[in-house]
């Protein structure tokens, strides 16, 4: 039987990671510090790996995909192919960002008053290239952790960090001077998998589940009976993907309808659909909406 080497990422990917595959139709099992979890998919053979490490594996072939950051790719230099963009959490933005931040009270405004400065980062050959860009010369050092509080220890002039919404650098007591790039997840391939037919289906099987997934995640489906003469008056409440699936019921004066909605207009939507004349409404949650 062939198999298809996946790369799984291992840290604060994971969990989300493994939610979705889930939530796919995948079931995944972690057994304690094991870097070889098992799925209910024999043709799947998944491993745990850094998301920082994950796209030089799959470039080398050691792995057939993974998934990883757009910002380690860049920052490993790899060549491979992107399959899909996934976003996992309930967000408001699809992409994170590297910024560039230096503490609240300095009177540093921008990356030119970084010159011959000490800026740690993980992402460092990222980072010498957006300085390189901006013709700054500056000692970019490797950071382990806890990148923030070297700034606040005065082991660094500045940071570049990963960043959503800034609390955590705001906690920190730093202000951000630029951005440096951004990122998403990324589902990624290596060439030679990427040209493989068996592996190319298997991949895009896999992650046309995964999308919708996460299409489903801020989705519910709605269901309810209403009289012919109350029809506009409903449609007029509803928004879904495509029209609503209305059905007629054997009393020929009742209709019944079926929509996918976002989520959070349920508390809203409801009463006022109970209002206009809905019954027996049902709100259901959802494991994949595929477009």
């Amino acid at each position: 039987m062939r198999k298809l080497k996946l790369g799984l990422p291992k840290g604060s990917l994971q969990e989300a990671t493994i939610k979705v595959f889930e939530h796919a139709g995948f079931k995944i099992y972690v057994s304690g510090r094991s870097y070889f979890p098992s799925i209910d998919d024999p043709e799947i053979e998944p491993v745990l790996l850094r998301a920082q490490e994950m796209s030089r594996y799959v470039e080398e072939e050691a792995l057939d995909c993974g998934i990883t950051g757009a910002d380690w790719i860049m920052e490993n230099g790899s060549k491979v192919v992107s399959l899909a963009e996934l976003v996992y959490a309930k967000q408001s933005s699809t992409k994170v960002r590297w910024v560039l931040a230096v503490p609240e009270k300095t009177s540093m405004t921008s990356v030119k008053d970084l010159q011959g400065k000490r800026i740690a980062t993980e992402l460092v050959n990222v980072t010498k290239q957006y300085l390189q860009k901006n013709k700054v010369k500056a000692d970019v050092e490797f950071s382990w952790g806890a990148t923030e509080a070297k700034v606040a220890d005065g082991l660094v002039d500045a940071v570049v960090e990963l960043t959503e919404t800034g609390s955590s650098l705001r906690a920190h007591k730093l202000r951000v001077i630029g951005e440096v790039c951004e990122s998403t997840t990324q589902f990624i391939a290596g060439k030679k998998a990427a040209q493989d037919p068996w592996k190319k289906k298997k991949m895009d099987q896999i992650t046309m589940l995964l999308k919708g997934a996460i299409a489903a995640n801020n989705m519910v489906g709605l269901k309810m009976n209403v009289r012919k003469i109350d029809l506009d008056k409903i449609l007029g409440l509803l928004t879904s993907l495509k029209n609503p699936t209305i059905s007629h019921l054997s009393d020929k004066n009742w209709l019944a309808i079926e929509t996918v909605i976002d989520e959070g207009t349920v508390r809203t939507l409801i009463p006022g659909l109970k209002k206009a004349g809905a019954q027996g409404i049902i709100e259901y949650p959802l494991n994949k909406v595929i477009y």
